[in-house]
């Protein structure tokens, strides 16, 4: 589940980052730098969502819930261990060995 989880994760992050990259500023019209709004007067002072806008916004949801689920999943403490059982072996008892007596 984790794998997984991290696999979407940095497929999501990179989709992220590539949404974001295809996306126009908001100063990038001839007319918004001699302050007329353009073609975007239909929509108000802010203008319509785009679909690029759109997908990032659902790319960032999405990328922010694996985020806390990753973060969630790595604060639980762990059910199996490498070292599981390794602290609790039985070790057996040494004996001192004694020099073998001369015979007489």
């Amino acid at each position: 589940m984790t794998i997984a989880l991290t696999i979407l994760h940095v497929i999501v992050s990179l989709f992220l980052i590539a949404v974001v990259l295809l996306q126009s500023g908001k100063g990038a019209e001839m007319g918004a730098s001699f302050g007329s709004s353009g073609s975007q007067s239909v929509f108000g002072a802010g203008g319509g969502t785009s679909f690029l806008s759109k997908l990032t916004t659902s790319a960032a949801i999405i990328f922010m819930l694996t985020s806390l689920t990753l973060a969630y999943i790595s604060g639980q403490p762990s059910s199996s261990s490498m070292m599981a059982g390794k602290g609790k072996s039985v070790v057996a008892p040494v004996v001192p060995v004694t020099p073998a007596q001369p015979q007489k």
